[in-house]
């Protein structure tokens, strides 16, 4: 499992910079005019985690390997586009695809920088976005009602699929995103998984700032987290254009880097790690002489399922975990010592797994 993330937002408002700094490979063009990323890009990108690091130092495994997010770049969206203005809505179905939505808006003034509208507002931005997601999930949910209905008479079970589907659509309609819908309906989860409804993921706004913008809040920067805030969504505060000059540097370099700005932690570590939070995801460890590696998995997940992560055989044949909580493997520093002070614990098929654990599983089929 890996998390997916969709940049989308206005043309010209820092995404493909953004994701140039991201994703630490310039393969996405930048420039200062609109509609510069005329494909789709995507990019694998490792998640840092001092832990494996640390995880490593003590097991000196052949490979670390990381988990990892994948980011896709979506091309500027304008108003219009869910009826083909602009690029269109070519670049929508990419979006479908992700699991969580980073909303980049842009919360600086800069007269060299051009902007789509001609002036800087975030709200306003936003507004041009969501709508345009509303109306690509309406077409989406129209032609699903469509075909339901002309299939109603073979398969009367439908009807409860098709009362939900037309008050989802009673909900769009009034500009509401799919993510705000409630019903008791058991027919609305299934609707929903098959659809893949843009407004009903899980959104993260994201304000592009200068380097004033960093360590002060402006007008722009309050707008957009009071906005988050009221909608219960999670915020980030980066700089794209400081994240692209973050590219290549060394370890130490990076750290006085970020030092100077006077900030601790780098635009990829915020936007992953609320990612994470945002999708109730974490991390568990498996720890070897061939590698030492991370696997993702939903908070909550008991330990069969996080075997199948690795393989689906390991959940079907799952017998038992040894588990080890991180802090425990590096007190006592390997799995043998950690066996001999009796830290290691067997667990079953009801164990619900924890961030860090280090695990062991031992399956047969």
């Amino acid at each position: 499992m890996s998390l997916s993330i969709g940049i989308v937002g206005l043309p010209n408002v820092g995404k493909s910079t953004l994701f140039n700094a991201l994703t630490k490979a310039q393969n996405a063009e930048s420039a200062n005019y609109a509609f510069c990323t005329i494909e789709p890009n995507k990019a694998v990108v490792p998640v840092p985690d001092i832990r494996l690091d640390v995880l490593a130092g003590l097991v000196n495994p052949q490979r670390v390997v990381n988990s990892t997010v994948d980011f896709v770049d979506i091309a500027g969206l304008v108003a219009g586009a869910s009826k083909g203005e602009g690029l269109g809505n070519k670049f929508l179905a990419n979006i479908r695809e992700t699991q969580a939505i980073l909303h980049v808006v842009r919360c600086f003034d800069d007269d060299d920088v051009i902007h789509v509208a001609n002036s800087v507002d975030p709200l306003r931005d936003i507004e041009v976005i969501e709508t345009e997601l509303i109306l690509a999930d309406v077409q989406v949910l129209e032609n699903r009602i469509e075909r339901m209905e002309k299939m109603l008479k073979g398969d009367k079970g439908l009807a409860p699929k098709i009362e939900v589907a037309k008050q989802l659509m009673a909900h769009l309609d009034q500009a509401h995103p799919a993510a705000t819908f409630q019903s008791d309906s058991k027919a609305l989860p299934d609707l929903l998984n098959e659809l893949r409804l843009i407004t009903a993921k899980n959104v993260i706004y994201c304000a592009n700032v200068d380097e004033d913008g960093l360590t002060e809040d402006n007008d722009y920067i309050r707008a957009v987290r009071g906005l988050a805030e009221k909608r219960g969504a999670e915020f980030v505060r980066i700089s794209a254009r400081m994240e692209e000059e973050l590219v290549g540097l060394e370890d130490e370099d990076y750290r006085e880097f970020l030092e100077s700005y006077g900030i601790t932690e780098s635009g990829l570590d915020q936007i992953i790690r609320t990612g994470f939070h945002t999708l109730g995801l974490i991390s568990y460890f498996t720890a070897g002489e061939k590698e030492v590696r991370a696997w993702t998995i939903h908070d909550g997940d008991k330990a069969p399922r996080a075997a199948g992560v690795i393989h689906t055989d390991f959940e079907r044949g799952f017998i038992r975990a040894e588990v080890i909580a991180y802090d425990n493997f590096v007190k006592h520093g390997s799995e043998a010592k950690c066996r001999g002070e009796g830290v290691l614990r067997v667990e079953g098929k009801e164990y619900v797994m924890k961030d860090g654990d280090v695990v062991h599983f031992l399956f047969n089929v």
